[in-house]
């Protein structure tokens, strides 16, 4: 046989635990409160970072193709091919505004619901190694103009930098 339930035991444990009950009740309401995010940003946060590293493959690819045209024409170089290896991407320093103890990034609006960063600075992408791969790296003279060329352009020490005697062309 069950107990059976009566109202007058229901009030008195309601009554007993009413506080505990109104905590639980609110803790409920504030997790389904909407916190104000949009999904939308974070979907626009991966494009930003997707972008950005697209950005710095183009930038750096443009910096081999560009290397490469001015290296191999360079007496005894001959067709060259540069390679870069990236220690760290672009980096963006915003501004900031000071208000005591407490930092916060200035953020304007661009059109009607747009706002973007205000970037103080950009810092180019830091390389950390360079390989120069040419028909004439066999030459220790070509290869020591190459190499100083490479450092000029790169800033990168004599280390970082692999020169390599190429064929000249495809072969299988």
């Amino acid at each position: 046989m069950r107990p059976k339930w009566d109202a007058e035991k229901a009030k008195e444990l309601l009554k007993r635990y009413q506080y505990v009950l109104l905590v639980l009740a609110l803790g409920v309401v504030l997790m389904l409160w909407p916190s104000g995010e949009d999904t939308g940003d974070t979907a626009e946060t991966e494009t930003a970072a997707q972008t950005a590293d697209t950005s710095l493959d183009d930038t750096v690819a443009d910096l081999e193709r560009r290397m490469a045209q001015a290296l191999s024409r360079m007496q005894g170089v001959g067709e060259t091919t540069v390679v870069l290896t990236v220690k760290s991407g672009t980096q963006l320093i915003l501004a900031t505004d000071e208000n005591g103890d407490e930092r916060e990034t200035v953020i304007v609006s661009v059109g009607s619901s747009q706002q973007e960063t205000v970037t103080v600075q950009e810092i180019a992408p830091q390389l950390q190694g360079a390989l120069v791969v040419c028909a004439g790296g066999g030459d220790p003279e070509v290869k020591l103009r190459v190499l100083q060329a490479v450092e000029a352009l790169t800033g990168l020490s004599a280390n970082q930098i692999s020169i390599c005697e190429g064929t000249g062309g495809n072969e299988e």
